[in-house]
């Protein structure tokens, strides 16, 4: 028996790192997922990967559109949402003197107004007792150089946690924010090369990366009965970064 028997689930960017690993094990666990992506080919390439009990539905999270394109989708197939993951993000390197307009708001439009209206939009169709899941980043807590703009945005969402668990108490909805660490997925390639990747690696105590896996056990934990006491939290999967 799966964790996740029976449940519907909606992992918004599943079509690669972290949260496509999510999806595949949401699924080995007994979910029917459906996920999202921008790209059309990575996003069949990623239905076609997971196999069975999966939707692919294109969409950018920063468009409205989309997102009621995509939850038409969900009522329209299955008619409701048990575990909703809103992992679509993006981030970059700027200082602050770099720091422009379109930086800005080309990170706050995907990491903080997208998840925003993925959970607003998805609303109608959470179960009593569903679980949401929002994608924070241990940047939030950890200063690091060049990562303003991103930082804040993941500070947002810690944020929304604290008080959409307080406004959905009645209807037992729980919120809470995974925050990884420097995890082993293609969106690291554009931020540095080699040389960046192991000085990542030697802020983590273990001396490596994590992966996609190790994140997506971690979701498994907040998306299923496992965590029914947990509700409000941020949870760190980073290998002890933001402890030392």
């Amino acid at each position: 028996m799966g964790k996740l028997d029976g449940k519907i689930a909606v992992i918004t960017a599943g079509n690669s790192g972290m949260a496509l690993a999510t999806a595949k094990l949401y699924v080995k666990e007994g979910a029917y997922v459906f996920i999202t992506g921008r790209n059309k080919e990575k996003l069949d390439a990623a239905v076609k990967e997971i196999g069975s009990n999966v939707t692919g539905v294109q969409a950018d999270s920063s468009k409205l559109a989309d997102l009621d394109r995509l939850y038409e989708t969900v009522k329209r197939e299955k008619g409701r949402i048990d575990v909703l993951f809103a992992s679509a993000g993006v981030g970059e390197f700027k200082t602050l003197e770099e720091v422009d307009e379109a930086h800005y708001d080309w990170t706050f439009n995907t990491n903080v107004r997208g998840t925003l209206f993925t959970v607003q939009k998805a609303i109608p169709l959470l179960t009593d007792g569903a679980s949401v899941l929002l994608n924070g980043s241990i940047a939030n807590v950890k200063g690091m150089p060049r990562f303003s703009v991103y930082a804040g945005s993941k500070a947002a969402l810690r944020a929304f946690v604290r008080t959409w668990l307080v406004e959905f108490k009645e209807r037992r909805i729980r919120f809470n924010v995974l925050s990884p660490g420097s995890i082993d997925t293609p969106a690291l390639t554009p931020l540095g090369d080699a040389d960046f990747l192991k000085a990542l690696a030697t802020m983590i105590p273990r001396g490596t990366l994590g992966t996609p896996e190790e994140i997506a056990t971690a979701a498994l934990f907040l998306g299923s009965s496992d965590s029914s006491f947990v509700n409000g939290v941020e949870l760190f999967v980073d290998g002890g970064t933001v402890a030392i």
